[in-house]
């Protein structure tokens, strides 16, 4: 569940939730892949209709990275705060998945991204993170930390970033596939 990240919005090839499936396949034959992430998605959107979509396809492991577009659109850190703790509320109580949440990435250097704003912005994605962690602590659910990778990583790759400036590239949604893969092995008990 989530956003364009996950839909892969940039790439030919799928983003990083597709990469993963593709890693899990070898351990786990017989997978299914129900993606219902969509390029805009906020916590709200996922309420509304990824939630209980996701729950009816019975899953083994739900992914979800969510969060940049709340932030976008102007969504209140209260407000998030409060869906993002409606979701995982419901994804435990609705489900025996193993849950993996992505953290939300530091793109405050995307080349799409004015000069002007990246400060701020880059202040709005460290307190929403800091919410969204206490909220997957307190559920007791894995948090792959995508943001200390990007925060880490873009400013120096920009082949990370597809033609839009914003949106990562090939290259840059396996490099988060591979960074993420150790978190996801581990939770689904893969070798």
């Amino acid at each position: 569940m989530g956003d364009s990240t996950g839909a892969g919005v940039g790439a030919r090839d799928g983003g990083y939730v597709a990469r993963i499936f593709k890693r899990i396949v070898p351990h786990r034959p017989g997978s299914a892949l129900t993606n219902l992430c969509v390029s805009g998605a906020t916590t709200s959107n996922v309420l509304r209709g990824q939630l209980d979509r996701g729950m009816r396809a019975d899953p083994q492991l739900v992914t979800l990275g969510i969060g940049l577009n709340d932030i976008g659109h102007g969504v209140t850190l209260d407000q998030f705060s409060k869906n993002y703790e409606a979701i995982l509320s419901q994804l435990k109580s609705d489900s025996k998945a193993a849950i993996v949440v992505t953290n939300i990435p530091d793109i405050s250097s995307a080349p799409q991204i004015p000069q002007a704003m990246r400060i701020e912005y880059h202040q709005q994605i460290v307190a929403y993170n800091r919410k969204l962690e206490e909220i997957a602590s307190r559920h007791e659910v894995s948090v792959f930390d995508i943001y200390a990778v990007t925060h880490a990583q873009l400013s120096s790759h920009p082949e990370f970033f597809s033609e839009d400036g914003f949106h990562p590239s090939d290259e840059g949604y396996e490099f988060w596939a591979e960074q993420m893969w150790p978190i996801i092995a581990l939770t689904i008990g893969a070798d």
